[in-house]
């Protein structure tokens, strides 16, 4: 009996993933009880290979574009395909907003929401008649299970949030997703420590919305307080990042941790969207352009080494040629190194997709040149830590990444993957670094 998961979409849905496959492995071996029932409070496409000779196949997957819908859907049929006895499970944000949608595909045994995919009960339970998908935007906690492996790589990732209580007009996500949870600080130590413990030495902190994080908790603690007792009681952790922040929730206990501590890495990833103050407005975003680059600038004052990533979109409903250039001038106005770029997406009954629309051709080139600039951007950066020293996280034998997330690769020689090594950057390529021994 094996289980295979195909993921799509955010380093949450990784997270996720691996708790459902360790679920699933363990129900289906008739050993539900150890699944550890969490009492728990609760942003890539994924790897989408699968074995042919798995007998159960859950697909996670994600609703933030249409591609994103349509890669999912053509690795259902393409499972069913290859591998018809299997029985398939489909889960995550496109299957919790419009599960008919899901359940109709040829192949598909039945549907999960979001809500009850990290129940051991739900695992339990698979031969019994599938149960209708709960009313995310209901929640008030979310199960979770201790992860321990994530297979085939060498960081790992922690929820630590759950859901968004904004709005931004282009977003389906909290419907998805529901309203935001935190994670208790106990129950993230744990999840750590017992990663260190299998080995592990980054971790990435994940959600849907971190900087939201604490509200809903005793005592209201902020991001910033969670990082700072949770590297103070895992001192074995040697590095950890953050995933998405947004520009104007960034606590003053995580700006002291900006400046002060060596374990988080120098490196951010923003999600700023876009570069236009109108646009901003249009996509009822919470931070204007002065925002981002004030935050850009705080950073590098506190910590002049730091770099920056960002989710930008382009070809939003309205967006001119003039609002689509503020976009392209706030890489170099933010000095942002790694672009995470979308061409706008209408996604069903959101507010954006009631707007005039931007053609598609259009969209997809203007995303072109945004990528374009990322590109040259993260090639400056390269270039600039030629001869530098480096600590490398590895991923594979001959390829890692630095503390400032920028991808290496050795010049001659392997490593053991999940080894932190120190070298000498000698060279850079379009898209990577070369390096070699220190």
């Amino acid at each position: 009996m094996t289980v295979e998961v195909l993921t799509f979409g955010c380093r949450l849905n990784t997270y996720e993933s691996e708790a459902m496959r360790e679920l699933a492995t363990r129900a289906l071996a008739g050993d539900a009880s150890r699944a550890l029932p969490g009492d728990v409070s609760c942003a890539l496409p994924g790897d989408a290979s699968h074995s042919r000779q798995a007998s159960t196949i859950v697909v996670n997957t994600c609703a933030v574009t249409a591609e994103a819908e349509r890669q999912a859907r053509q690795a259902i049929r393409r499972a069913h395909r290859d591998n018809p006895g299997a029985r398939i499970i489909v889960t995550g944000c496109a299957a919790q907003i419009a599960p008919e949608k899901w359940t109709a595909i040829p192949g598909v045994e039945r549907v999960i929401g979001n809500a009850d995919k990290l129940r051991p009960e739900t695992w339990a339970t698979l031969d019994a008649p599938p149960a209708p998908v709960s009313d995310i935007m209901a929640a008030t906690e979310t199960a979770a299970h201790l992860v321990t492996e994530f297979a085939g790589r060498a960081r790992a990732f922690v929820q630590v949030q759950q859901g968004c209580d904004h709005r931004c007009t282009f977003c389906v996500i909290p419907f998805g997703r529901g309203p935001s949870r935190s994670v208790p600080i106990g129950v993230i130590v744990e999840q750590v420590r017992a990663l260190v413990a299998a080995g592990y030495r980054e971790v990435v902190l994940t959600g849907v919305d971190i900087t939201s994080y604490g509200p809903d908790l005793p005592g209201r603690p902020g991001l910033g307080q969670m990082v700072r007792r949770l590297l103070a009681l895992v001192p074995d952790l040697p590095r950890l990042r953050l995933s998405s922040l947004d520009p104007v929730e960034v606590d003053e206990d995580l700006w002291r941790l900006v400046a002060e501590e060596p374990r988080l890495m120098p490196h951010l990833h923003l999600s700023l969207q876009h570069g236009s103050d109108m646009i901003l407005k249009r996509m009822k975003r919470r931070h204007l352009r002065a925002d981002a680059i004030a935050l850009a600038e705080r950073a590098r004052r506190l910590r002049p080494d730091i770099v920056f990533g960002a989710d930008l979109i382009a070809g939003f409903p309205t967006e001119t040629e003039a609002q689509f250039a503020d976009t392209l001038s706030l890489v170099e106005a933010c000095n942002l190194s790694f672009l995470h770029v979308f061409p706008y997406s209408e996604r069903p009954d959101t507010p954006a997709a009631r707007m005039p629309q931007v053609p598609v051709p259009v969209r997809r080139e203007r995303a072109a040149r945004l990528r374009e600039a990322g590109a040259k951007a993260a090639a400056r950066l390269f270039t600039a830590r030629i001869g530098q020293e480096e600590d490398v996280l590895f991923e594979h034998a001959d390829r890692g990444h630095t503390t400032h997330f920028a991808p290496l690769r050795l010049a001659r020689g392997l490593a053991q993957p999940g080894e932190i090594r120190r070298l000498r950057v000698t060279a850079a390529a379009h898209d990577t670094l070369l390096a070699e021994a220190a």
